[in-house]
């Protein structure tokens, strides 16, 4: 049994390190043509920052998963570090769902009373808390290296764990009301960024969520954690590397092939240049 368990982890170990590999050249070209190619706007700014915070992810998990074939030793700094990025994907992501719902379900009001730079703050804000967020439940629980502290644990951990939830539950969610109001209650045409919202919310709950799980019954789990994190951190993987795919998706028309460029405007909803090395026309739908 022991000599099975260590093949299956084996190879659970590898394929976590390809699709990591695969993620980070996918996420790498969404980074390159939102970041620099590609006029902002408030939808790509939201999804500029999710490829950063995937890459981040996948970044940290390749990085420590080859120091622990190198090295050999594995320690809980190891699920800490790029639990960070996730939970940056994951915050931005419910943020970009809710933001993505409201704009279909009320176009006219929604545009004329949103703030004009509500992304950037958001993004902004997003980044400046998640650390704190994951960091002070890791440290009074032992996890960074000192001490625990069972009483702060179990107060900032209960706290970390209705903050995740609610944050799967906020994605998740908008995801199934747009997929019920664009299915059955919407007249109008569904937009480009629709599939992309709805497939990503699919994604959480099929490949986020197991890791999500990990960390919040890691106080329960004890020596079961090691079971189970290899298989929900494969799966987190797969959720950060399969993003940049349903962006390309949704924006490749048939026919010859596209300049990923044009593919990721398409997919944004943006319409096309109005001259050859011109600026993008801003979105027509918020």
């Amino acid at each position: 049994m022991f000599g099975l368990w260590r093949t299956v982890n084996n190879v659970l170990f590898y394929l976590t390190l390809a699709v990591g590999l695969a993620g980070l050249l996918g996420n790498g070209l969404v980074l390159w043509h939102l970041g620099l190619h590609i006029r902002k706007g408030p939808l790509s700014l939201y999804l500029l920052h999710l490829a950063a915070a995937d890459f981040l992810f996948l970044g940290c998990q390749v990085g420590l998963s080859a120091a622990e074939a190198a090295l050999g030793s594995r320690d809980s700094l190891h699920f800490v570090v790029p639990f960070v990025g996730f939970c940056a994907g994951l915050w931005l992501l419910a943020a970009f769902s809710a933001e993505r719902c409201l704009s279909h379900l009320f176009p006219a009001c929604y545009g004329r009373r949103r703030p004009r730079h509500t992304s950037a703050a958001v993004c902004g804000l997003i980044w400046a808390l998640t650390p704190p967020a994951v960091l002070l439940p890791a440290h009074a629980c032992g996890l960074l290296g000192g001490g625990a502290r069972p009483g702060a644990c179990l107060r900032f951990h209960a706290a970390s764990v209705a903050w995740l939830l609610s944050l799967v539950g906020g994605a998740c969610g908008a995801g199934l009301v747009l997929s019920v109001w664009g299915g059955c209650c919407s007249r109008r045409p569904r937009p480009r960024f629709f599939g992309v919202t709805l497939g990503c919310a699919l994604l959480l709950l099929l490949c986020g969520l197991p890791l999500v799980v990990c960390w919040s019954l890691r106080p329960l789990l004890g020596p079961l954690l090691p079971l189970g994190l290899p298989p929900a951190t494969l799966l987190a993987c797969v959720h950060g590397s399969a993003k940049p795919l349903l962006h390309f998706a949704a924006g490749r028309q048939p026919g010859p092939r596209q300049p990923l460029r044009a593919v990721l405007r398409r997919a944004l909803g943006e319409q096309a240049p109005r001259e050859a090395g011109g600026l993008s026309l801003p979105m027509g739908l918020l």
